[in-house]
C-alpha cells in the first residue's frame, strides 16, 4: 500500500525543529519526497540525514524566508533535486514579545518580515513554479490562535498571523483558477523549542514569573486538558497535502484542542 502522498515533492520552511520538523517527517513517512528548509542549515541537514537514514527521501535547504531570491532559490532546489514542486508549507516564523506599550518599530518590522512578507513571498514563487508546470500544487501556510484573538505582549505577532489568514484567503481567490488551493491551520499551544524560548521571553519582561507559568496559563483553556506535540499537528499536514484535501480551499483549521471556538 502506498502512501497519502506518494510521489508527491514537498518544501516545509521552519522544517528544521518543532511543528514543521513534524509536518516534514510526516510527509516522508507517507511517501513524499521533502525539502527540509531553515535559516538553520546545519540543523535541516541533520533533519533531512535522519529521514534519509529511514529509507525515505528528503533534502536540506538553507534559507531566510525574508529574501525573495533565497526562498526562490529553495523551491528551485526542489525541481532540480526531485523533479516538481507539489506542495509547500510556509511555516516558518518567530516571536518576541514586548509588552503592547513599549513594542518597537525593530519588532514590529522585524516579525512581520518573516511571519507575514515572507508567507506571501513564498506564496508568490510557489504558485509561479505551480503555474508553470500546469498541473497546479498546494499551499499551506501557518497560522496561530494568535491570529484569531490578541494578546497584548505578543501583538505583533499575532498581528502577523492575523495576516496569513488573510493571505490564505487572497491567495485562494487568486490561485484556484490554477489548480493551486491555499489553505492554512492554526495551531494553539504546542511544546516546542519556540514555546521553551517563548517562556523565558516572557519572564524577561516580567509578564510571568518562573519557569512552566505562561504555558501553563495559555493552556488553561484548552478543552482536552494539554498542549499539543508536534506530532498533533502532523496527520493534518499529511491530509493537507494529499488528495484528500482537493476540495478544501481559502480555509483555516483550528488544532488547538478546542481552545479558541470560532
Amino acid at each position: 500500500m502506498t502512501g497519502r502522498v506518494e510521489g508527491k515533492v514537498c518544501v516545509v520552511t521552519g522544517g528544521a525543529q518543532g511543528i514543521g520538523e513534524g509536518i516534514a517527517r510526516g510527509l516522508a513517512a507517507e511517501g513524499a519526497a521533502v525539502v527540509i528548509a531553515d535559516l538553520n542549515g546545519d540543523r535541516a541537514k541533520n533533519v533531512a540525514d535522519s529521514i534519509v537514514s529511514a529509507g525515505q527521501r528528503a533534502s536540506s535547504f538553507q534559507v531566510d524566508v525574508g529574501e525573495r531570491e533565497q526562498i526562490a532559490a529553495t523551491f528551485d532546489h526542489a525541481l532540480s533535486t526531485f523533479g516538481g514542486l507539489d506542495v509547500v508549507f510556509n511555516n516558518a516564523g518567530f516571536n518576541v514579545p514586548m509588552k503592547f506599550l513599549t513594542v518597537t518599530e525593530e519588532n514590529w518590522t522585524s516579525i512581520m518580515r518573516v511571519n507575514g512578507l515572507g508567507v506571501l513571498m513564498g506564496m508568490q514563487e510557489a504558485a509561479k513554479r505551480m503555474i508553470a508546470s500546469g498541473k497546479g500544487g498546494k499551499i499551506i501556510n501557518t497560522a496561530s490562535i494568535a491570529g484569531r484573538q490578541g494578546f497584548p505582549d505578543i501583538a505583533p505577532y499575532c498581528s502577523s498571523k492575523a495576516a496569513v489568514i488573510m493571505l490564505t484567503q487572497a491567495g485562494a481567490k487568486e490561485l484556484a483558477p490554477h489548480n493551486i488551493t491555499v489553505n492554512g491551520f492554526a495551531p494553539g499551544v504546542v511544546a516546542t523549542p519556540l514555546w521553551d524560548k517563548l517562556d523565558q521571553d516572557l519572564i524577561d519582561i516580567g509578564a510571568s514569573s518562573k519557569p512552566g507559568e505562561a504555558i501553563e496559563a495559555f493552556s488553561a483553556g484548552i478543552l482536552l486538558g494539554r498542549p499539543a506535540m508536534p506530532e498533533d499537528l502532523a496527520p493534518m499536514g499529511v491530509f493537507m497535502a494529499s488528495k484528500d484535501s482537493d476540495y478544501i480551499t481559502g480555509q483555516i483549521i483550528m488544532i488547538d484542542g478546542g481552545m479558541v471556538l470560532v
